[in-house]
């Protein structure tokens, strides 16, 4: 097991409730596979450092896994497919 950093950045336009449903979706999707949330955090929304697909602000969340790799491919994957979410990275963290 790894241990992962997950980025991701939510349009803005969307309200409150269907931003924390993306959140969970995600969440979902990393659970589905395997992984285990050491933590998560909601950063709020912020300006971004450059335009992205014609926004300038976004709801910026992180979460920190324990997992296989399948797991956050797949995220990797949906994250991709999702139209809601502008901008992700994930990024394997050394112990």
């Amino acid at each position: 097991m790894r241990n992962y950093e997950v980025m991701f950045i939510v349009k803005p336009t969307l309200e409150e409730g269907a931003t924390l449903a993306v959140l969970e979706n995600m969440k979902k999707v990393l659970l589905d596979n395997g992984a285990k949330i050491k933590s998560e955090k909601n950063m709020g929304k912020r300006e971004l450092a450059y335009e992205v697909k014609d926004f300038k602000m976004g709801n910026y969340f992180l979460i920190v896994v324990e997992s296989l790799p399948k797991a956050v491919e797949e995220f990797d994957r949906v994250a991709n497919i999702n139209e809601d979410i502008i901008r992700h990275i994930v990024v394997r963290v050394e112990e």
